[in-house]
């Protein structure tokens, strides 16, 4: 019985794991991830036109011509948007097994903020990539091709470079809607206070432009669309940080001591 007892399983007696546990439900749910993306993959090549077709209807609309400058280019660019949806639909997945697999080694109130934070982080994202494709993209293809002095020039944009620039903007726009997210993390962790933050408003306004400069097209437009949302977002955090903001007390540092001494 004893014997039976021991090998029985990788749940010890006080309820902790053993590694060897550890590692079955590590290798399990790294296989459910491996799983999701690869049916993810066969499905959006079945339907890899209708992406395109998705993706280039900004750009139709706005009266581009998009070509393709070599044999292989459609076909890449089908794979290339079929392996992006398919990952898409995995993070959800990741993300809900990296919860599952910390939630027992959390406390009640850490795993609530856990799990809040990482599904407010995939909402966020996917807020900013629809701003990005509902008001931001238009506009900047929009401009793009009516500037003065072309007329004469016809848009015809590789097909490739036009996914590159749509592509960018989704990802920049998505991890931009993250800025609250931090915030609140940071605040959370004592590091971002809001008097900190509001008394660096005005050099954070500054960075967000700069960094709106760097990261987008060389056009003042595309810039301003990008950093606005910067700052607005900016503001949002100051009033999040007002609500999360915790901070770090002496007697937490005296403790964090006491343990490292241990």
């Amino acid at each position: 019985m004893a014997k039976t007892l021991t090998k029985k399983t990788a749940v010890e007696r006080d309820g902790s794991m053993s590694l060897g546990g550890h590692m079955k439900e590590l290798r399990n749910r790294l296989f459910v991830c491996a799983a999701v993306f690869a049916i993810g993959t066969v499905f959006f090549l079945a339907h890899a036109a209708e992406l395109v077709t998705l993706m280039a209807d900004m750009g139709w609309q706005c009266g581009y011509t998009l070509v393709t400058i070599s044999p292989q280019e459609k076909l890449l660019q089908y794979f290339r948007l079929a392996l992006m949806a398919a990952i898409i639909i995995t993070v959800p997945v990741v993300l809900y097994q990296i919860w599952a697999f910390a939630k027992p080694g959390l406390r009640k109130n850490e795993n609530l903020f856990f799990g809040m934070t990482l599904l407010l982080g995939l909402g966020l994202f996917c807020v900013g990539v629809f701003f990005a494709y509902k008001v931001t993209l238009p506009f900047m293809l929009n401009f793009l091709i009516t500037l003065e002095g072309t007329d004469q020039i016809t848009a015809q944009i590789s097909l490739a470079k036009y996914l590159d620039f749509v592509l960018m903007i989704f990802t920049i726009f998505g991890c931009i809607f993250e800025i609250p997210l931090v915030t609140i993390i940071l605040a959370k962790l004592g590091i971002a206070s809001p008097a900190l933050m509001t008394k660096g408003r005005g050099i954070a306004i500054v960075i967000c432009f700069f960094v709106a400069a760097i990261i987008t097209p060389p056009d003042i437009v595309s810039q301003t669309l990008v950093a606005i949302p910067m700052v607005l977002l900016y503001q949002i955090s100051i009033w999040l940080a007002k609500i999360f903001y915790k901070p770090r007390l002496e007697d937490d540092d005296d403790e964090d001591a006491d343990d490292d001494e241990d």
